[in-house]
């Protein structure tokens, strides 16, 4: 842990959790004070509030093969928007080497500013209209949900649950569409509709299970924009291709 004077002067931090049994870092994530030590430190008194996943399943099978986490600050004395896009840039850069992080979520900014191809950059700021549908599509705007969550979650996840959609949608839909800022910025797949909870006399509510598209179905509409097709003043996050 951190001495107090310690924890004042590194301010907002990045810091990189590392498996001693290989020296690969498995998680990079950002905060003040002992932040850093709060996961291996939780997993250690056995709380029962900590989430699981992948990076607490191996923090537990360090622990229990007798190591202790490595932890490594990797840039301090930062603001807290130097420290999202510090962490954001070095998920990115630790994915795109092969480092199969256990981070759950993406940094934020990471599906507008996050690392691309220099051809997807310029798909992305000259994106060519949609005009056509191939599929049975709903187009479902994440701005909200997107940003509500400072960038700390994936495009699946922003997009998947809770939506109001008829019976009669749910059982012709074949495709989603996520739009961001009137791109669409990914397209899967559905298999299945599960009912999520809604407020007492509120409209059911409903998400999908699903997987990314092939990317022959993917080129059909990634990087497409839909400001064309958008109605003004039209508020509903959602609308359809037919």
């Amino acid at each position: 842990m951190f001495d107090a004077l310690t924890a004042e002067r590194l301010k907002f931090y990045v810091y990189a959790l590392i498996d001693p049994r290989n020296d690969r870092i498995f998680y990079i994530g950002k905060g003040t004070q002992n932040r850093v030590f709060d996961h291996a430190g939780a997993v250690s008194k056995h709380d029962e509030l900590m989430s699981t996943g992948r990076k607490i399943e191996l923090i537990h099978e360090i622990i229990d093969a007798g190591y202790s986490v490595k932890h490594l600050i990797l840039r301090h004395g930062l603001t807290e928007d130097q420290a999202f896009l510090v962490e954001a840039s070095l998920i990115d850069f630790a994915n795109i080497e092969g480092h199969d992080l256990t981070n759950e979520v993406v940094g934020k900014g990471s599906i507008k500013f996050g690392a691309m191809s220099a051809q997807e950059i310029m798909q992305t700021y000259n994106a060519p209209p949609l005009e056509k549908f191939h599929h049975n599509a709903v187009i479902i705007n994440i701005n909200k949900t997107y940003e509500r969550a400072s960038g700390g979650t994936d495009v699946y996840r922003a997009t998947k649950e809770s939506w109001v959609i008829s019976a009669a949608r749910r059982k012709s839909l074949q495709l989603v569409l996520s739009e961001y800022r009137g791109v669409i910025v990914e397209v899967f797949e559905i298999h299945s509709w599960y009912q999520c909870k809604a407020d007492v006399g509120k409209p059911e509510r409903w998400g999908f299970q699903g997987s990314v598209a092939s990317e022959k179905t993917r080129k059909l509409y990634i990087n497409k924009s839909i400001q064309h097709r958008k109605k003004r003043g039209a508020a509903n996050p959602i609308r359809y291709s037919v």
